[in-house]
C-alpha cells in the first residue's frame, strides 16, 4: 500500500515540478529516496528532470544524452522518416534513455510513443553506437545536447502508424530520395554502411 501512495506522491509532484521554485525542488529531491529519484525522474522525463535539478545553469552547459534510434524498414525496403514539430526537419525515430533502462528498451518504448508501431527485442538488430560532433543539437529553449544514439534496425513489426505532438508527419521514403531537411544523416550514413558490409 505505501508504494501506491508513493507513486501517486510522486506523479502530483511530476505534474507541477516545472512550476516549483528551485530551492522548494531541491528540499523535495533531498527527502526522496534514490528509487523514489528514479521514478520521478522517469515520470518527467529523464532529460528535462536533469535541466531542472540544474537550476540556472540548465541552458547553459551543454548534456549528454544516451538515447536509441531505429531505422525501421518496409516491405519494399523504404525507411521510416518522421517530420519533427519542434524543428520541422525528418529525422529517425526515437529518444532519451531513462533512468533503469537498456537501449532495446529505450528504442522499443519511443518507437511505440512516436508511431504506434510495436516492436520485439527478438526483432531488434543492432547496427552501431553513433556519437560526436554530428550528434550536437541546440533547442528553441536554449539546450545544446550531444546525443550518443545506439542504432538499431527493424523490419518486423505491427500496428497501424499513427504519430503523437513530436510529430508533423510520418512517411516511408526510398533511400534513393531521401527528404533534403534531415536532422539523422550522420544516423542514415552508418546504416548506408551497415547494409553494405
Amino acid at each position: 500500500m505505501g508504494e501506491l501512495v508513493n507513486q501517486e506522491k510522486l506523479k502530483k509532484i511530476a505534474c507541477g515540478i516545472r512550476e516549483l521554485p528551485y530551492e522548494t525542488l531541491v528540499q523535495i529531491i533531498k527527502e526522496l529516496s534514490t528509487e523514489e529519484i528514479e521514478i520521478l525522474s522517469g515520470l518527467v522525463g529523464y532529460p528535462v528532470f536533469i535541466r531542472l535539478c540544474m537550476g540556472e545553469l540548465a541552458h547553459v552547459i551543454p548534456l549528454l544524452q544516451d538515447g536509441a534510434a531505429a531505422i525501421i524498414v518496409d516491405c519494399d525496403g523504404n525507411i521510416l522518416l518522421q517530420k519533427r514539430a519542434d524543428r520541422n526537419q525528418w529525422g529517425l525515430p526515437g529518444g532519451c534513455q531513462e533512468a533503469g533502462e537498456s537501449f532495446d528498451e529505450v528504442i522499443i518504448r519511443e518507437v511505440k510513443e512516436e508511431t504506434n508501431l510495436e516492436i520485439k527485442k527478438e526483432h531488434l538488430q543492432f547496427i552501431c553506437p553513433v556519437s560526436g560532433k554530428t550528434r550536437k543539437n541546440s533547442y528553441s529553449n536554449g539546450d545544446i545536447v550531444y546525443n550518443n544514439t545506439m542504432l538499431y534496425y527493424v523490419d518486423q513489426y505491427s500496428g497501424k502508424l499513427q504519430w503523437d505532438k513530436e510529430s508533423k508527419e510520418m512517411r516511408f521514403f526510398s533511400m534513393t530520395d531521401l527528404p533534403e531537411n534531415q536532422n539523422d544523416l550522420d544516423l542514415i550514413d552508418a546504416y548506408k554502411r551497415w547494409i553494405k558490409k
